[in-house]
């Protein structure tokens, strides 16, 4: 069985909830790179800035690591889990406080070339 070469490019301790990021990830995988990149740019959502960014990264390192062709590159591989989560608290009622969970994610996007 052929195994294909996928290039990779991650970000760690990003500032946003892996389940915002994640319906992004959702939305592109599978998808051409460049088909990729104009979903995001016209989604109005708060991750795909550094989606995009991400997504760049890991096209150059297509081209300039691996020498596949930018206009054949799709998204293989897309997912955003979990960070360190910074904890801040709400003062409530009586002297209590209320914990606030700040969420942070690390994204990965792979990408392949086409057939």
């Amino acid at each position: 069985m052929d195994e294909k070469k996928m290039a990779r490019a991650e970000v760690k301790y990003v500032r946003i909830s892996p389940r915002k990021v994640g319906i992004i990830c959702d939305m592109i995988r599978g998808k051409d790179a460049n088909v990729a990149m104009a979903l995001m740019e016209h989604t109005p959502k708060s991750g795909c800035e550094c989606m995009m960014k991400l997504l760049k990264s890991a096209c150059a390192n297509a081209e300039n690591n691996f020498e596949m062709d930018p206009e054949k590159l799709y998204v293989a591989v897309a997912y955003a889990t979990g960070g360190p989560i910074l904890k801040r608290g709400m003062p409530r009622a009586h002297g209590r406080m209320y914990r606030i969970n700040k969420r942070t994610s690390h994204i990965t996007i792979c990408v392949a070339e086409r057939d």
